[in-house]
């Protein structure tokens, strides 16, 4: 049927349509790929409503005509997470496997640990609040500090209990709890998806994770709802008025008799040899499950063992995921072509005759740089072994040469760039080759497509595709240019609706309050990435402050260092970024938070500054201090305090249960260790006892 065509049956048509909408969301807000235009999609959504008003016994709330105005492109409000959520280091074989169990032993001075081993889920992290027993919050695990909140989407799933209640052992609820798990789908719940998909004539969705990934970052949650999401609980977040426990498994079998879905393949062993004969045995069975995994998560069970081995800056030594080997195939290559990134780097890859691999259907690859392509020999026509690695970007291994064809030439690295046609240049000793015309419009466009991107400024709807649009009709020339832009000059583009203008021009208005590290991100400055971005709004608060360092001061911050710290101010040097940045500023972007500096320089102001510009690490438990109070204490007088022991650690204050790698590293550094009376006298005076 086209849109606009009724038929003789409005309840089939009513459901066709429904199914036919909810298709388009799926491919417009999960995939961002739509299949039609903005005004077709509106056109769809008028003939429902036209149905449903004229037959009121159609009317359904989980209807997409039911949804309030707007609410499908609204960006999902952040949470900070109270105990970060972090990654995993992962182990590829068990000779690595073995090797962190060394490290682990030598961890603990000796000690060997029992082990425990839980499924390694694919699906998407989150953590569930409760308060008073109560549901109160669901956050995706985000950049591990902050996450989306998606606490009405989860909320639909049947697994997620509304309230906690004590029993099974269980005295009473804590005020506090946060679970952390994964939501997944099942392999039945994604076939039968399917089989609604395909009879209603849409496309088939590509695997459990992505669709469970999609289901959850609806804007609908009846949309969730009907996806059939489950749930695993595997480890504890924040805990308030909770008992004390000596053992992840005891932690676990506590959150089970609360009402928590626990995987009943939670395995504890004595030694390395037996957990990586477990994981051997999973590799193998991994398909006899009804969800999908992609290794083991092998974990240290005793608590106190697992602060003595502590964390690093993005995981936990106390835990490891062995990783099932990566999926291969073979496929065509159909093509080699190059991009130009927005440094100008230009970087060849495979277009490939779409392949089924590692969960998900690969159409590109990476080639890497102009050696790869050399050294492995690529050519188009070739068959061609691919492979992607869990969430990696796919990449061509190499050809099957039994298989080229006759006539087959090497390919050639092109001399000039494929946007500009400017000449392309490596410089010597680099492996990279890039387009060094400062007017290259693919440089530009990437560039805004980066400021736009969700580790930057987050502005959902400006995809590559959006931003080509924008730049080809002469509307945007950098970022700035975004901010002025009107309902009224996107109308005017090719397939460009009323709603999907103003839903974009909502979300550029809303980034302007995005959090300072964000801007700092999104502004490409070369080698400035989110971390070193959040460590200088921490201690900088607002970009003006920042703009007005120097190399030295920027140096100093821990996490930045002195190669950073030239490229941020030779940066911001220049005269067109300085005019850039005072574009931002008229626009009304946020430049971070002016209140906070001058509480920071009020306190500064009250309390003596004994510990200027010194880093103070701080490990294990002191008696006066929780680790909070240890570091405001420390950086209200003006010094430090970094995550980990260096060259400018000045000193190591050790507590009760430190970590030994601190210990140890600060031994093998000469870095003064001292005890609380010691830490005492340092804040007072800044000198040492």
């Amino acid at each position: 049927m086209t849109p606009n065509e009724v038929g003789s049956d409005p309840a089939s048509r009513a459901e066709a349509l429904r199914a036919e909408i909810a298709h388009h969301n799926e491919r417009y807000h999960t995939l961002d790929d739509p299949e039609i235009s903005d005004a077709d999609y509106d056109a769809l959504v008028r003939e429902l409503r036209r149905i449903e008003a004229d037959h009121p016994e159609l009317a359904d709330e989980s209807s997409p005509t039911q949804q309030v105005g707007g609410a499908i492109n609204t960006t999902f409000s952040s949470v900070t997470h109270r105990v970060a959520m972090m990654s995993l280091d992962n182990a590829m074989d068990g000779d690595e496997l073995r090797a962190w169990a060394d490290r682990v032993v030598k961890g603990l001075d000796g000690e060997t640990p029992t082990f425990v081993c839980e499924l390694k889920f694919d699906g998407l992290a989150i953590s569930l609040r409760y308060e008073e027993g109560r549901f109160v919050q669901a956050a995706t695990r985000g950049d591990g500090r902050m996450g989306e909140d998606v606490t009405a989407n989860v909320a639909t799933i049947a697994d997620v209990p509304d309230q906690l209640v004590a029993g099974q052992g269980v005295d009473a609820v804590p005020s506090v709890f946060e679970m952390r798990g994964e939501v997944y789908m099942t392999r039945s719940s994604f076939d039968q998806l399917n089989a609604r998909a395909i009879e209603a004539g849409e496309k088939a969705f590509v695997n459990p994770r992505n669709s469970a990934a999609g289901s959850l970052r609806q804007k609908d949650p009846s949309v969730t709802a009907s996806r059939k999401l489950s749930f695993w609980g595997y480890q504890l977040g924040e805990v308030v008025g909770g008992p004390e426990f000596t053992s992840h498994v005891a932690a676990l079998e506590y959150a089970a008799a609360l009402g928590f879905r626990i995987n009943d393949h939670l395995r504890s062993f004595a030694t390395i040899e037996e957990v990586a004969a477990h994981c051997a045995y999973w590799q193998e069975h991994r398909h006899d499950l009804d969800y999908e995994i992609d290794g083991v998560v092998v974990k240290v069970d005793g608590t106190a063992q697992r602060d003595r081995l502590g964390v690093t800056s993005r995981a936990p030594r106390w835990a490891i995921a062995f990783k099932f080997p990566p999926e291969e195939r073979t496929t065509k290559l159909l093509d080699i072509m190059v991009s130009v990134g927005r440094t100008g780097r230009a970087t060849p890859f495979a277009v490939l005759e779409p392949v089924f691999v590692g969960g998900s259907t690969v159409g590109m690859a990476t080639l890497h740089n102009q050696d790869q392509v050399a050294v492995k020999d690529v050519r188009p026509g070739d068959t061609v072994v691919v492979r992607k690695a869990g969430d990696v970007i796919p990449e061509v291994v190499g050809p099957v040469l039994s298989l080229r064809p006759a006539d087959s030439e090497p390919w050639v690295f092109p001399t000039h760039c494929p946007r500009c046609a400017n000449p392309l240049v490596r410089p010597d000793g680099e492996a990279d080759t890039r387009c060094v015309a400062p007017d290259c419009p693919a440089q530009r466009d990437q560039k805004i497509a980066y400021f736009a991107s969700r580790g930057a400024m987050d502005i959902e709807g400006l995809g590559e595709q959006m931003v080509e649009k924008l730049t080809a009709s002469d509307l945007v020339h950098d970022p700035a240019d975004l901010y002025s832009l009107t309902v009224e000059q996107l109308v005017e583009l090719e397939r460009i609706g009323p709603t999907s203008a103003r839903n974009l021009v909502a979300e550029i208005e809303v980034s302007k309050a995005r959090p300072l590290p964000k801007l700092l991100t999104a502004l490409g400055v070369r080698h400035l990435g989110p971390a070193a971005s959040l460590a200088l709004t921490n201690e900088f608060h607002t970009l003006d402050a920042i703009m007005s360092k120097s190399v030295e001061e920027l140096a100093a911050v821990e996490g930045v260092g002195e190669v950073i710290a030239n490229t941020i101010v030779t940066w911001f040097s220049q005269e067109a970024n300085r005019a850039y940045i005072e574009r931002l500023r008229s626009a009304g972007v946020g430049f971070g938070d002016p209140q906070a500096a001058a509480a920071a320089a009020a306190a500064r102001a009250t309390i003596p500054q004994t510990l200027e510009g010194r880093a103070v690490v701080v490990t294990g438990t002191l008696a006066g201090y929780n680790r909070e109070a240890a570091e405001e204490a420390i950086t209200s007088r003006g010094g430090k305090s970094p995550g980990s022991v260096s060259k400018k650690t000045f000193a190591v204050v050790v507590g009760d249960s430190p970590g030994a790698s601190k210990l140890t590293k600060a031994e093998s550094l000469g870095v003064p260790i001292l005890d609380e009376a010691g830490f005492e006298h340092l804040l007072a005076t800044g000198d040492l006892p």
